[in-house]
This record gives structure tokens, sequence and C-alpha cells, in this order.
């Protein structure tokens, strides 16, 4: 780094997720206490591309740590995966005098940071998807959050499908990571769970709902993830096609994007703050090109490189676990 007062820049890039504005707070707050020039770039990769550069204090971050989304805003941005798209943002950090870079969310976001590191840039990776599917951090930013306003969801309607004695399927965010759907099951104590890591077939899942009536249940709650082969429009299909033979039909409810609109709650704000302070250290002390998340409870460092087309698995003993409480 420069001598000279350091000028570093953070966007938030992606999906949003709870926490995100938190570790903007903590970015820009750790990096004045450091005596850096601290700058948000808007709308993510778009925006830097465009040279959308904002200078930001403490002021600027203040009453942002309890608000989901992002001050900063974010986008995908598919001109930025072309070596021309990513030769012009590096050209404006030069043009800014961008000394280093911070990069807030999930798989896309972070190969974007690789791929500016391959460009010289120093860059840090902050681990932040409500989907947790990616490797080097066992839980992303804004995951937990996620989790927990499903949780309330699933909890409020199986209120409604135990005094209706009814089935519901509720569909969970998550891409083709079953990180959501399996752990909101879990707590959920969902009759089933359907996952892209562990395909229930429509007569799998008619059979654990016939097993859960059997036990003495008047109702029953299903969970799929978005990227399950049998998503809840393939189940919906299926159970009204079969309604007479099963016996019964199902009720959808699909969270979408309400899971990611959450204030986050004090975890992710506490890990958002930790992660914030974290990627400022690093820059200090020159250590750039690495995904920060945490691991075995701490905060670690992962080269960028390493992640590259790494794919996270979920733990096995989980997905066992689910099939054994759903008896």
């Amino acid at each position: 780094m420069s001598e000279t007062k350091a000028r570093i820049a953070v966007l938030t890039s992606g999906g949003d997720a709870p926490g995100m504005n938190a570790a903007v707070r903590a970015v820009v707050r750790a990096g004045i206490a450091a005596g850096m020039e601290m700058f948000g770039v808007r709308h993510g990769y778009k925006g830097l591309m465009a040279g959308d550069f904002i200078p930001l204090g403490a002021r600027e971050v203040g009453g942002i740590i309890e608000r989901g989304g992002t001050v900063l805003g974010t986008s995908r941005c598919e001109p930025f995966r072309t070596e021309a798209g990513q030769a012009q943002a590096v050209g404006r950090l030069k043009a800014m005098r961008i000394d280093g870079l911070i990069v807030i969310g999930g798989n896309g976001s972070q190969a974007g940071a690789l791929a500016l590191a391959q460009h010289g840039v120093r860059v840090i990776g902050i681990a932040s998807t409500i989907d947790n599917d990616l490797a080097g951090s066992d839980v992303t930013l804004g995951a937990t959050t996620a989790l927990d306003i499903a949780l309330e969801a699933i909890d409020r309607l199986r209120v409604t499908a135990s005094a209706h004695g009814r089935v519901f399927l509720v569909e969970v965010m998550g891409r083709r990571c079953g990180y959501l759907a399996l752990l909101a099951g879990i707590a959920g104590g969902a009759e089933a769970i359907v996952i892209p890591e562990d395909e229930l077939s429509p007569e799998d899942v008619a059979t654990a709902i016939h097993a859960a009536y059997r036990r003495g249940k008047s109702h029953a709650v299903v969970l799929v993830a978005e990227g399950a082969r049998h998503d809840a429009d393939a189940l919906a299909r299926y159970f009204t096609e079969h309604v007479e033979r099963l016996g019964f039909e199902l009720r959808i409810t699909k969270l979408g994007h309400v899971q990611r609109g959450g204030a986050p709650h004090i975890f992710d704000r506490i890990y958002a703050s930790n992660l914030g302070a974290a990627a400022i250290e690093h820059l200090q002390t020159g250590a750039h090109g690495v995904l920060l998340g945490l691991t075995g409870g701490q905060i670690s460092a992962t080269p960028l490189g390493a992640l590259a087309g790494m794919h996270k698995t979920l733990d096995p003993r989980l997905i066992r676990l689910a099939h054994v409480l759903a008896q």
C-alpha cells in the first residue's frame, strides 16, 4: 500500500443479504480509525465499471447496522465477466487512486474479486450470501437471519395447518443448495424435506405424510428447496393430479425474497462487524487476495484462488438427522 493516506473502497454485489450494511459500517469505521480514506461503490460491479464512487465517513454509515439490504445497492453485471469489463473496472480504481477494495457477496461476487486480484488489485472478500453455499466459510453472512425468518414463517404456518388439518408445503430460497431448506426443516419439525442433495420423489413425500398421519398427526409441513428437481410447483401438480388416490392436497407457500429483506439478527450484526474490521486489519498488514469467513468458530482467511471452482457440500450428518427426526 502507498505510504500516504490509504484510499479504500467497499462494494456489495450479487443477492442482498441481512448484515451487508453492518459489514459496510464496520469496514468504514475501522478504516477511519486506521487513518484511511473510505469510499463506497454503488451498485456493485456495475457501479465499479461506471466509476460510481462516493466518499464515506462515520456519519454516512450511522444508523444502518439494523437495516436489511444494502445502502450501497447491488446488481448482477454480465459485462464485468469479460476481460474488457474487468479492465474498465481496474481503470476506474486506478483513476480514483484506490489502494484496496473490499467485496461483500457470494460466489459470483468473489469470482469477480479473484478476477480483480489477478489484475493486480488488492482485494479482500467478505463471505455474504443467504444460501450459505460459498466454500471457505462454515456459515456466510446473512444465512442465519434468513433461517430465522424462514423458521418464523414455518411456525406460523404449522398453527394454521393444525387448525385445518392440512398439509402445507413451504418453498425456501437457496438456488442449487439445500442448506436453508434442510436447517429450517429440522428446526421447524418438518415431516419431509426435499433438497437437491437428497432428492425425494413426490411418492416419497406422500409416504412420509401418510406415515405422519398413521402416527396420529392431523397435519404436516413439507420443506422444499427452490433448486430441487421436484420443487413446489412440481409437487403441487403431482398431488393435484393424484389427489383422489393420495387422499390429500398441498397448500403452497413460497417465502421467496421475504428471506432476504429482514433486519439482521444479532449473530449477523456481530459477525458482520468482526468481518469488516478484519478486512481492514488484513489490508493494514499487506494481506490481500483472500476471502474472510468463519471456520471452526474463528474468523478465517482463505486465498481466493483456492476457492475457484469449489462447491460447498452439505454435512451428510445433518441429512441423516433430518430423516431420523422426521419419523
